[in-house]
């Protein structure tokens, strides 16, 4: 029972190791699935700008595609206005020659000098401001067209060179965003990969987890089948003792008929025996140790909330002992988290197999699979485990224990505490 035991200590403790570890895989897994959506996200979010920056490239090539149009057009103007200010440039010549050939200003005196009447006198003064008048409008139109063509090309080439500069910047951030898109995506495949070898870890793990819980199971069966053997070992004792009580009983009836038959008469009695003082009951069962019923069986209040105290508490001071309640088996002396220093022992009483349980003593002082009498020692009253003052929680079940209580049973139905 107690290489049982072990072995299905180490197992349990294995698997509790393996849960813990597929719990870890567990949350990694999602950790990754969080950071794959996070990077989707990222991608998302690259990807509308990259469409938005592609978006503007497109118009600021069209805007481009435009401007350059409007400078072939300008410069097609610009040859026409050259021809006109060349041509301009020509007739200004032709008149400055003329006027240095005929004496400049002084030909326009003779042509008003010459007039044969006032009123051919003003015709002529007419006909000379119209020529110095058109020779001035000439100039100005040739300054004019001169200015227009120099700020033209000003404006064209600056707006030529802001959209080609805004367009550059675009197809630097294009490719900024690309970069980023590229190392996401990978970082992306990455998190996909180690998912993959997580789902493959945690699925060993669980394979491993599902062969140590048929262990464990496979284990619990052989501690059942011990502890039933122990309880049927418990039960031929019963029947050897009820054999040897009937024989002994049978032996002193013979030996009471002899003494009654060679008495001589008269009234003579044997002075009564003084039986010694024993905590030990008549009968199947008695009371594991003395002292104050603190808790019964039933619903109970701890800590300020309802529950059902599936035992009886016994508590007293100093060194108390605790005895077997019937006769029996130990299947179990171990110490517990919760029971603290416990003993576990398999009886069976006239055919029916039941088990007491001994929880927070201070010590124990038997083992796995030792056989016991009712009243012998098995340990000392305690306050180990999940304890609030010295006491033994006792707990009777009909049949073999069980974490969830179903077959306990109130002890005062067999024992007079």
């Amino acid at each position: 029972m107690e290489d049982l035991k072990k072995q299905q200590d180490d197992v349990s403790s294995k698997k509790e190791e393996v849960n813990g570890k597929i719990n870890e895989k567990k949350s990694q897994i999602d950790q990754t699935i969080s950071k794959q959506k996070d990077i989707q996200s990222q991608i998302s979010e690259i990807s509308t700008k990259l469409k938005d920056t592609e978006t503007k490239i497109a118009e600021k090539t069209k805007e481009i595609d435009e401007t350059t149009a409007k400078i072939n057009k300008l410069k097609a103007d610009i040859e026409e206005l050259k021809k006109k200010i060349e041509e301009r440039n020509e007739l200004l010549k032709e008149r400055a020659r003329a006027i240095q050939e005929k004496g400049g200003s002084a030909n326009y005196l003779d042509v008003l000098l010459g007039a044969e009447s006032f009123g051919d006198f003003i015709n002529r003064v007419t006909a000379v401001n119209t020529i110095v008048s058109a020779d001035k409008k000439i100039m100005d139109e040739q300054k004019r067209d001169q200015d227009e063509l120099e700020k033209k090309q000003a404006e064209v080439e600056k707006e030529l060179g802001d959209l080609e500069s805004s367009k550059a910047n675009l197809e630097s951030l294009k490719q900024d965003l690309d970069s980023q898109k590229a190392k996401k995506a990978e970082l992306f495949k990455q998190l996909e990969a180690q998912q993959a070898s997580l789902k493959v870890e945690k699925a060993d793990l669980e394979q491993e987890s599902n062969e140590l819980s048929k262990m464990e199971h496979q284990l619990e069966g052989e501690i059942q089948a011990e502890q039933a053997r122990l309880a049927e070992l418990a039960r031929q004792r019963e029947i050897e003792r009820k054999r040897q009580a009937e024989a002994e009983a049978a032996k002193r009836a013979a030996a009471q008929k002899q003494a009654t038959s060679s008495s001589s008469g008269g009234s003579s009695s044997a002075p009564a025996a003084v039986a010694p003082s024993a905590p030990v009951s008549a009968g199947a069962w008695t009371a594991p140790a003395s002292g104050t019923i603190t808790t019964n069986f039933g619903w109970d209040t701890l800590n300020g909330k309802q529950r059902f105290h599936y035992g009886t508490d016994i508590a007293a001071r100093g060194s108390v002992p605790i005895s077997a309640a019937a006769d029996g088996y130990v299947i179990k002396s171990h110490y517990s988290s919760s029971y603290g220093n416990v003993v576990y022992i398999t009886h069976s009483i006239n055919g029916q197999m039941y088990t007491t349980v001994y929880a927070h003593m201070s010590s124990s002082l038997v083992s796995q699979g030792q056989a016991v009498n009712k009243g012998d020692q098995i340990g000392y009253m305690g306050n180990t485990g999940y304890s609030f003052g010295q006491h033994l929680h006792f707990e009777l079940y009909r049949g073999s224990w069980s974490a969830s209580h179903s077959n306990a049973v109130n002890p005062r139905q067999y024992i007079n505490f």
